[in-house]
């Protein structure tokens, strides 16, 4: 099992909205980014850990978790014309984009802020707090897993 950390939007999809879907699970989709998307193709997988993290809004940091309940496969919205995410340069036979499908285990009583992770001394190489890590799919370590979610449940 790994462990990641996925950027979200809240108004464009939060922890509240994967907890309301049927099943509780929801394809994580529109993933726009080469690095990002060599990770959901190739390095995600069935069981891992998933922080969801709420970007650019008022509280920004983690929420709470989801489960990967669906390997990489292709992101259909490429192909929709009429999606945000229409990319003409992919095809059927050779999609560029991929997604995989998480679903809800629990939402944090508070989200565990930016500025509390920036904070904690032993949080200093996941890419979240380093200059420049904007992916909006990044490996955890199991340890600095261990660590966030203990401090998101105290």
């Amino acid at each position: 099992m790994a462990y990641w950390l996925f950027k979200t939007e809240p108004d464009a999809f939060s922890i509240d909205d994967l907890a309301s879907r049927p099943n509780q699970t929801e394809p994580w989709d529109g993933v726009r980014n080469y690095q990002a998307r060599n990770f959901l193709r190739d390095k995600v997988t069935m069981g891992d850990k998933v922080f969801i993290y709420h970007s650019s809004c008022k509280k920004v940091g983690i929420a709470g978790v989801a489960e990967v309940v669906r390997e990489g496969y292709p992101d259909s919205t490429q192909f929709n014309p009429e999606s945000n995410y229409y990319d003409p340069k992919s095809s059927l036979d050779m999609p560029r984009w991929y997604r995989v499908d998480v679903k809800f285990v629990e939402k944090f009583k508070d989200v565990l802020t930016l500025s509390s992770i920036k904070a904690m001394p032993d949080i200093t190489e996941i890419a979240l707090v380093k200059k420049g890590g904007r992916l909006s799919i990044m490996p955890v370590t199991e340890t600095e897993w261990q660590r966030l979610y203990m401090a998101a449940t105290r």
